[in-house]
C-alpha cells in the first residue's frame, strides 16, 4: 500500500514570542501578524505533515485516496472530536464554516404553512448573512427571518434579553422561529459571545441552534457535550494551527436525518427510495458509491469524500493538535495565555492612544485572543453617548468616513507592513487585534505607536491627500 502514512518528529517545549515566530513559522520577519483571525497560520511542523500527505497522495493516487485517505481522515476526526469531547462520529470537515453553515441552512425543510422564522443577530458574519438571503429567496413564502439587535458594549445578560424578546416577538405574530443562528466569537466587533447561554435558551424554546464558531476552537475552551446545541461549525485553520481551509462541522446523532446531504452532493449521497407510484426517490443501485466506503455511518460516508479537491489540511487537525500539546503546552495553557495577552495588549494600546477597550463591565466581551480597541476618532453626527469614556475624540465629517477607513488601512499595509482590521461601529472607528503565540506585548506597544501616529495624520487632513 505504499510508504507509512506517518512521520516521527521529536517535538520540544518552546517560549512563546519572538523567539517561537523565527523557528517555527513561515511569517516574514519584518512583517506584524496581528490579524490572525481572519486567516490564521500554521507552523512549520504542520506545513511538513502538510506536504507528506501531498506527497502520498501523488505517489499512489488511487491507493491513497481510496484507501489510506479515509483512514487518516478518521484519525483526525477523532482528534478533534476529543478537544470538543463528542463521539468522532458526529463530526466532519468542510472548507470552512461559511460552507458548513450553507450546508445546515440549505438542508432543512421548511414547513409549508410559510410561519418559519431564522433568527440571527446584526453582528452575524457577512457571508452567513448573505446565505441567509439566499435562503429567503430561493425557499421565498416558506421561511422568513427575524434580526435581533445589539447595542455593544452590553452585559451577556442583554444579549439573552434581546434574544427572548426577538422570539416572544416572532411567537406574538403567529410565527414559529425554525432555527437561530450565532456566534462563539463575532467577527465585527471581535467579542465573546454568550452562547452557551443562547443555545440553552433555544433549547428551551424549541429553536434548533446553528452556533457559528468561524472563530472558536482553539481559542475558546468549547464542551459541545455539555453545551449540547443542534448544529455547530468551527474554522480549525483560525486559532488551531491548522492549514486553510479546515473547519469541524458537528451535528449529534439525533440531527444527523436533518442534514441529508454534503455541499456540494458527494459520492456517499444516499437517496429516499422511489416510490411505487414513480415519485420521491431516486435509483440507489444504479448510483453506489464509486469510492471504497471509509466508515460504516453513512452520514459521515457523505463527507469522506466531496470531490475532487486537497483535502490534506483535514489529515493535518491531529498533527496540529499534538503540536499545540507538546511545543506550546496544551489548550488550557494556550487559551488562558492568549485571552491574557489580548487583554494586557489591548490596554497598552487603550492607553497610547487615550482611550479604551472595547469591553462591557462584566469584562466577558474579552473572554478570547481578540481585542478591539476604541481609536480616538468619530463620524461627525454620530450620539454624544457615542463619544464619551474614551478621551479626546477628533470628529470627521460624515461624508469623509470612508475616506479616513482607507486612508488607516493603507498606512497600516503600505508603510508598516502590518494589517489591523479597522472598522466603524455605530460612530466610533474600532481597530482589532489579535493575540498569538508568536507574539509579545511589545507588538501591542507597537501597534498602539503606529496607530496614534495615524490618527494625528488624520487630524491634520492628510487623508484628502488620498
Amino acid at each position: 500500500m505504499g510508504e507509512s502514512t506517518t512521520t516521527t518528529t521529536n517535538l520540544q517545549p518552546a517560549q512563546w514570542g519572538k523567539s517561537l515566530l523565527a523557528t517555527q513559522f513561515m511569517i516574514d520577519p519584518s512583517y506584524r501578524n496581528l490579524n490572525h483571525g481572519s486567516f490564521g497560520t500554521y507552523p512549520t511542523h504542520v506545513r511538513d505533515k502538510l506536504q507528506h500527505y501531498q506527497a502520498l497522495s501523488e505517489s499512489t493516487p488511487d491507493l491513497f485516496i481510496r484507501y489510506q485517505y479515509p483512514k487518516l481522515l478518521a484519525e483526525s476526526r477523532a482528534a478533534i472530536a476529543s478537544l470538543l469531547r463528542v463521539p468522532a462520529d458526529t463530526c466532519v470537515f468542510v472548507p470552512n464554516a461559511t460552507t458548513g453553515v450553507n450546508t445546515v441552512l440549505r438542508n432543512l425543510t421548511w414547513n409549508p404553512d410559510g410561519k418559519d422564522v431564522i433568527v440571527y443577530f446584526d453582528t452575524i458574519y457577512g457571508g452567513c448573512g448573505k446565505t441567509v438571503d439566499y435562503v429567503l429567496e430561493d425557499r421565498q413564502g416558506k421561511v422568513s427571518a427575524k434580526v435581533v439587535p445589539l447595542d455593544y458594549p452590553c452585559s451577556d445578560r442583554a444579549v439573552v434579553e434581546a434574544f427572548v424578546s426577538a422570539l416572544d416577538e416572532v411567537s406574538a405574530a403567529g410565527s414559529r422561529a425554525k432555527v437561530a443562528i450565532f456566534d462563539v466569537v463575532t467577527s465585527q466587533p471581535g467579542v465573546r459571545f454568550p452562547f452557551e447561554e443562547i443555545t440553552r435558551v433555544c433549547r428551551e424554546k424549541g429553536v434548533l441552534s446553528l452556533v457559528d464558531g468561524a472563530q472558536g476552537v482553539g481559542m475558546v475552551d468549547i464542551d459541545l457535550s455539555k453545551t449540547d446545541p443542534d448544529f455547530f461549525v468551527s474554522n480549525c485553520h483560525k486559532w488551531l494551527h491548522v492549514p486553510r481551509g479546515c473547519a469541524v462541522l458537528y451535528v449529534p446523532k439525533r440531527n444527523q436525518d436533518l442534514i441529508r446531504s454534503s455541499l456540494p452532493t458527494s459520492h456517499g449521497f444516499l437517496p429516499l427510495p422511489a416510490e411505487p407510484s414513480g415519485g420521491v426517490g431516486g435509483d440507489r443501485k444504479r448510483r453506489l458509491n464509486e469510492l471504497a466506503p471509509g466508515d460504516s455511518n453513512p452520514w459521515i460516508n457523505q463527507f469522506n469524500f466531496v470531490g475532487t479537491v486537497d483535502n490534506s489540511p483535514y489529515l493535518c487537525v491531529r498533527d496540529a493538535i499534538e503540536w499545540r500539546k507538546e511545543v506550546l503546552g496544551g489548550e488550557d495553557k494556550i487559551i488562558k495565555g492568549l485571552m491574557e495577552m489580548a487583554r494586557a495588549g489591548g490596554k497598552i494600546v487603550a492607553d497610547i492612544l487615550g482611550t479604551e477597550v472595547f469591553d462591557n463591565d462584566e469584562g466577558t466581551m474579552t473572554g478570547s485572543s481578540m481585542v478591539n480597541v476604541v481609536l480616538p476618532l468619530a463620524v461627525e453626527e454620530a450620539a454624544a453617548a457615542e463619544k464619551s469614556g474614551a478621551g479626546v475624540v477628533f470628529e470627521v465629517k460624515k461624508e469623509d468616513a470612508e475616506a479616513v477607513g482607507q486612508f488607516i488601512v493603507n498606512a497600516l499595509t503600505d508603510e508598516f507592513k502590518t494589517f489591523i482590521p479597522i472598522f466603524l461601529y455605530k460612530g466610533r472607528w474600532l481597530a482589532r487585534l489579535s493575540a498569538q503565540v508568536y507574539l509579545e506585548l511589545e507588538d501591542f506597544e507597537w501597534a498602539g505607536q503606529r496607530l496614534k501616529e495615524i490618527v494625528e495624520r488624520i487630524k491634520k487632513g492628510e487623508y484628502k491627500k488620498e
